[in-house]
């Protein structure tokens, strides 16, 4: 048996702290007091700026609904339900003192309830949240063997904390875009936890592209047989802006798959992004198929792109499991190859760089949203 002075069982240095040996047993709570006061130093915590929101950490939190404006689709409804709602709650519960706080704090939660087995797209946009630390709760819901495209979007000012529950029924195929347009000095943290059913099957995508600090942290629960995830993000951070992601994706049952692919680009001084990744192969996970993989595409001198890729495996009965990360500068031998052909050097650069994040974009299946977002890009590409 371990004794106390063995490596991950004695406190640290910096205060009685015992390192969760595990992914699955970190803690978990819905209230804001059960967790301790933010230092930085948390494994959560460390890589981000955690003084820029202070606020929505620990403070108190504007909890009514949220303005939002939604396109009309067949199959899709939206309202408001009260937080005693059974559906709250089903798809997980926070793992860190903001997501609690957000919980904690709201009213009503907002539903979108997905049904119908033809393919459908509803958008929902929140607007005009202004510079009041607010706190908000949504939940997708897909029923079985339904179809749809929900669409996620925030846009203006905002200091916003939220929980995002998904839930996919069995049989049901979703797609989910979480897309941050905010203004310059918006704050955005997110939790989102979705929980597939039997022969389920989620895309999941998170684009950001505006604000100061934005923070999306997917969790998927792949809850029973044949559940399929497919996570991908794409982000762009300019001078001063700090993008982070922290994914997790849990096996829990046999023959689940998970393909994790999030792709950013960095330019400006001061411009900074954090990749997390987190897989759990549990141990009644027999015949789980999991790769995880994230790119970082350096621009400009003055950036920083952190990249942790964990793969953490409790069965040996696996049809296989891997990860990957990269961070560089772009391929000159590419930007040759254009600039020989006659293509001028500043618009060689945007070609390899739009190659690089269209891989995310194409695979978001909405025509229309795909050619906003590449529009989007070109933007970012020219700092406009």
């Amino acid at each position: 048996m371990p004794t106390a002075e063995q490596h991950g069982f004695r406190p640290h240095t910096d205060g009685p702290v015992v390192p969760v040996q595990t992914r699955s047993e970190r803690f978990r709570s819905v209230n804001v007091d059960d967790f301790a006061q933010v230092t930085g130093r948390e494994h959560e915590w460390k890589f981000s700026p955690v003084a820029t929101f202070a606020d929505l950490i620990g403070g108190e939190l504007d909890g009514s609904r949220v303005e939002i404006e939604t396109t009309d689709a067949a199959g899709v409804e939206v309202s408001w339900i009260d937080r005693g709602d059974a559906r709250i709650g089903r798809a997980g519960i926070p793992e860190e003192r903001a997501a609690a706080n957000a919980w904690s704090s709201f009213d009503e939660a907002l539903l979108i309830a997905v049904s119908g087995e033809d393919e459908k797209v509803v958008a929902v946009t929140r607007s005009g949240l202004g510079a009041t630390p607010r706190a908000a709760h949504t939940i997708i819901e897909a029923a079985p063997n339904s179809r749809g495209l929900v669409v996620l979007r925030g846009i203006g000012d905002a200091r916003l904390s939220e929980n995002v529950e998904i839930i996919v029924g069995e049989g049901a195929l979703l797609t989910v875009v979480a897309l941050q347009e905010w203004n310059d000095d918006a704050v955005h943290l997110a939790s989102h936890f979705a929980r597939l059913d039997r022969d389920a099957f989620l895309k999941h995508i998170v684009v950001s592209l505006g604000g100061k600090v934005v923070r999306v942290n997917p969790s998927t629960h792949l809850a029973e047989q044949g559940s399929d995830i497919e996570a991908l993000g794409l982000y762009f951070a300019d001078a001063g802006q700090h993008l982070e992601q922290q994914v997790f994706v849990h096996h829990d049952a046999p023959h689940t798959r998970s393909r994790v692919t999030y792709k950013g680009a960095l330019q400006g001084q001061g411009a900074r992004t954090v990749w997390i990744g987190d897989v759990l192969i549990g141990n009644a996970a027999v015949g789980t198929d999991s790769y995880e993989q994230n790119r970082n595409l350096v621009l400009t001198d003055g950036t920083r792109a952190d990249s942790v890729p964990n793969l953490e495996i409790e069965t040996g009965d696996i049809a296989g499991a891997g990860h990957a990360s990269a961070t560089g500068r772009f391929d000159d031998e590419q930007l040759f190859y254009l600039m020989a052909r006659g293509i001028r050097e500043d618009e060689a650069r945007r070609l390899v760089v739009r190659g690089f994040l269209l891989e995310i974009v194409q695979k978001i299946g909405s025509p229309d949203l795909e050619e906003r977002l590449t529009a989007a890009i070109e933007a970012e590409l020219l700092g406009s």
